[in-house]
């Protein structure tokens, strides 16, 4: 069993800060520690291991799931849940851990999207596969256009009062169906307490207005929802690896999943050398500037980040000890941003 550091909560540069969620009691880490890459049988054990517990050492205490991340589907919540039991058994009243359901886990018509059905299933599987009693977040994963919002946020109540889950979120909504999801949470007596969307550099959606003339940002401020935004490093473009534009032997790129070599586009690389000259004047990475850059307004909550090692887990976690930015440095860093086509999930949530 792992002996924790005692000093994890210290007020330590070492440590990371939380903030307050939104208009509610609980605080998250401001980076927090996402199992979707790196965690399930395609990863030793032990490696995951070395990577939650470093992260519990240095004060994060979330750890952010899916019913669907793996490989295989569901391995990595099994993953967890086997840490939960031996290395951080004691500790659970210490710990946030969230998941969600919303994408295609298993087959038939139950098996993805916003009905009751297949929300409350998987997340009764999920409890078995983590070996807990409750969650602490259950989140819809993606708007499902095919299911009434009322089904969808009525079965996230039910979620919560039965004591599931402490808390409800949403990932990946529009600020139009965030809005609309808000309202039946509210005609229901749900709190709805995070929205996770993806937000980087890149990738700076949640910013622009839609349908609705708010942007989600703007929709998550005014119902004082928390925000924790995804994918801060753009699946590993926003690091060193990719200034020279070539895609690196055993790099996500050069593997057939959902980082798409189109991205190392010339627009992106370009972009990439100045900002990179701009986190250097900073005294940061790349990486770090990134996540400093995505919690530099506080309405953001948390950033989720993942790693494959303790050292670059490390550099991720260091970047919370430089979270504020001149007025000349955002200048810069807006002028170099393009939007760098990274919004994979647009087509199956935020553009709906």
């Amino acid at each position: 069993m792992h002996s924790p550091n005692l000093s994890r909560y210290d007020d330590s540069p070492q440590n990371v800060p939380y903030r307050r969620v939104g208009r509610s009691g609980l605080q998250l880490p401001v980076i927090s520690l996402g199992l979707w890459q790196n965690f399930g049988e395609a990863s030793p054990l032990a490696a995951q291991k070395d990577l939650v517990l470093r992260a519990f050492d240095r004060g994060v205490t979330h750890f952010d799931l899916a019913n669907n991340y793996g490989p295989p589907p569901g391995s990595a919540e099994k993953s967890f849940g086997e840490i939960l039991r031996t290395d951080l058994r004691g500790y659970r009243d210490e710990l946030v851990v969230s998941t969600k359901a919303g994408y295609n886990m298993w087959p038939g018509p139950y098996g993805e999207g916003g009905s009751r059905k297949y929300l409350l299933s998987s997340l009764d599987q999920s409890l078995n596969r983590l070996g807990l009693d409750y969650v602490d977040i259950f989140y819809s994963h993606r708007f499902d256009p095919e299911t009434p919002l009322e089904e969808t946020m009525g079965a996230l109540k039910t979620a919560v009062d039965s004591g599931r889950a402490l808390y409800a979120g949403i990932s990946s909504y529009s600020a139009s169906r965030t809005l609309e999801a808000f309202e039946v949470a509210r005609g229901i007596g749900l709190n709805l307490l995070i929205h996770q969307p993806s937000y980087s550099l890149l990738n700076r959606w949640i910013e622009e207005p839609d349908a609705s003339g708010m942007s989600l940002t703007d929709v998550c401020a005014q119902e004082e929802l928390g925000v924790i935004g995804f994918s801060p490093l753009a699946q590993g473009l926003l690091t060193s690896k990719y200034l020279t534009g070539q895609i690196p032997a055993g790099s996500r790129a050069s593997a057939d999943g959902s980082f798409k070599k189109e991205y190392v586009s010339e627009e992106n690389v370009a972009a990439l050398r100045v900002l990179n000259e701009i986190a250097s004047a900073r005294g940061q990475s790349l990486a770090q500037m990134a996540i400093s850059w995505s919690l530099r307004d506080e309405v953001v909550t948390s950033v989720v980040v993942g790693a494959r090692t303790t050292e670059q887990l490390d550099e991720n976690l260091d970047a919370a000890r430089s979270l504020t930015f001149t007025p000349e440095e955002l200048k810069a860093i807006d002028a170099a941003c393009v939007d760098g086509g990274l919004n994979l999930w647009a087509s199956r949530s935020s553009d709906l």
